[in-house]
C-alpha cells in the first residue's frame, strides 16, 4: 500500500497540488507559523470572535460547571442545557420556529441532505458549491445534477426535465466560499416555487455578515419564510446549525446520521458560541469593518489589473491560473511576513488557481493597503498585468 500511495504522492508534488498540516498558533490577527510572526489573511474568522475574551470566559465557566464533554450523542444523554439554549437562541436569531446544532458545517451537510432526499429523489447542485454539499448528495443517493454556477436559466432547465413525481431539492451556497460571490436566492425561490421543488442555502460564509442582526443572506433578502432548509455556522469560529420549521428540526433529530450518531458538542463550545451569537448581533461593527475592508483591498486589486472575484463578502479572490503560480505568489507574500494561502484544484476548478484572502474585524486599512501593495509586487514579478 505505502508504494502506491507514495508514488500518488510524488504525483501531487509534480503537479503542484501537494498538501501538508503546518502548526499554525493563532495571535489576534497574526499567527506564529513555521517560526515566523505572520499577517493573518487566510482565516474565516470573520467577526473576529475565536479568541474573544468574553467566549472564552464562557467557555471556562462551562467548562467548570458541566465537565469537558458531552458524554454520548444528544438523543441519548448528551443533549446538555447549553444545547437547548442555544437551539432557541438561533432560532430566535434567524426568525424560524426551531433550530438544531451540529458539530461542525461539514457534519451539518452530509447529515442533512440524505435525511431529506434518496434513491428516486433529485438534488440540483451549484456547481461551485461546497465539498460538504457534494459529499451530502453523493450519501444521499439520489441523483445528483449540477447546474452552472449562478445560472438560473441552465436550472430552470434541469429542472424541467425532472421526473414530476421525484422529490426535488435546490441546494446552494449563499456565499460561495472560494469566490465569494453570492447567490440569486430570489430567483431560486421563484424557481423552487414554479416547480414544487424545496430550497436548501448554506450560510457558512454569510451568517454573521450580512442581514440584520448578521442574520445572514436569506434574512438580507426577507426570505425566511420562503427558504426550507437555512444550514449556517457560527461565522467560521464554532459549531453549525440548522434552522427552518418545527417539523423539519423533529425530522432531522429522527434522521440526520452525522447528528444521531455522533457525540454532542462539549459544554464549553457550546457556551462560547452563545457568548459569540450574542456578540455578533450587538456590535453590528464587526461586520461592518470586515466588509469595508474586504472592498478596500479588492478595489486595489482591481485598480492594478489584478483579476479578482466579485461580491458582498468579506472574501477576495486572486485567481493567477495556475497551481505552480499561486503557489508562487503565496511564498513572496510570506516573505513579506503575509499568510495567503494558494488554494489549487480540487478545491477549485483546473486553471482557476488562486489565493484567497479572507478580512475579520480585527484587521486595519494599514494590514489592507501593506497586503494589497505585496500582492500587486508578486503579481508583477510573474508578468502578471499589475503597473
Amino acid at each position: 500500500m505505502d508504494d502506491v500511495l507514495a508514488a500518488q504522492l510524488a504525483a501531487c508534488d509534480q503537479a503542484g497540488l501537494r498538501r501538508r498540516l503546518v502548526v499554525t498558533d493563532p495571535d489576534g490577527s497574526y499567527v506564529l507559523r513555521s517560526g515566523r510572526r505572520l499577517l493573518n489573511l487566510s482565516s474565516n474568522n470573520y467577526l473576529g470572535l475565536a479568541d474573544h475574551p468574553a467566549l472564552k470566559e464562557a467557555a471556562r465557566e462551562a467548562a467548570e460547571r458541566y465537565g469537558t464533554g458531552a458524554g454520548a450523542s444528544r438523543l441519548v444523554t448528551g443533549h446538555l442545557p447549553l444545547a437547548a439554549e442555544l437551539e432557541e437562541a438561533v432560532a430566535r436569531w434567524k426568525g424560524t420556529e426551531a433550530a438544531v446544532v451540529f458539530t461542525s458545517g461539514y457534519a451539518a451537510n452530509v447529515g442533512v441532505i440524505p435525511a431529506l432526499v434518496g434513491r428516486g429523489d433529485v438534488v440540483f447542485s451549484d456547481r461551485l458549491n461546497h465539498a460538504s454539499i457534494v459529499d451530502g448528495i453523493v450519501l444521499s443517493r439520489a441523483h445528483h445534477v449540477r447546474y452552472r454556477h449562478n445560472d438560473v436559466e441552465h436550472l430552470e432547465h434541469l429542472l424541467k426535465k425532472a421526473p414530476r413525481e421525484a422529490r426535488k431539492l435546490i441546494v446552494t451556497d449563499a456565499v460561495f466560499s472560494m469566490d465569494g460571490d453570492a447567490a440569486p436566492l430570489e430567483d431560486l425561490v421563484a424557481l423552487k416555487e414554479r416547480y414544487g421543488a424545496w430550497l436548501m442555502v448554506d450560510e457558512a460564509h454569510s451568517a454573521g455578515l450580512l442581514g440584520p442582526r448578521g442574520a445572514g443572506l436569506v434574512a438580507a433578502l426577507g426570505l425566511t419564510e420562503a427558504v426550507e432548509v437555512q444550514m449556517g455556522t457560527f461565522s467560521k469560529a464554532l459549531g453549525a446549525y440548522v434552522a427552518g420549521s418545527r417539523t423539519l428540526i423533529d425530522w432531522l433529530v429522527q434522521r440526520a446520521r452525522s447528528l444521531v450518531y455522533s457525540t454532542g458538542l462539549p459544554p464549553a463550545v457550546l457556551a462560547a458560541s452563545l457568548s459569540g451569537l450574542r456578540l455578533a448581533q450587538e456590535e453590528p461593527w464587526r461586520r461592518e469593518k470586515a466588509l469595508d475592508l474586504a472592498a478596500r483591498f479588492r478595489a486595489a486589486l482591481r485598480a492594478a489589473g489584478l483579476a479578482v472575484g466579485e461580491g458582498p463578502s468579506a472574501i477576495v479572490p486572486l485567481i493567477v491560473g495556475i497551481s505552480a503560480a499561486a503557489l508562487a505568489v503565496s511564498r513572496a507574500l510570506e516573505e513579506q511576513g503575509i499568510l495567503a494561502v494558494a488554494i489549487r484544484p480540487p478545491t477549485v476548478p483546473e486553471g482557476t488557481a488562486r489565493l484567497r484572502f479572507s478580512f475579520s474585524a480585527l484587521h486595519d486599512k494599514g494590514d489592507v493597503d501593506r497586503a494589497a501593495r505585496a500582492a500587486i509586487d508578486a503579481v508583477r514579478a510573474l508578468g502578471g498585468p499589475a503597473t
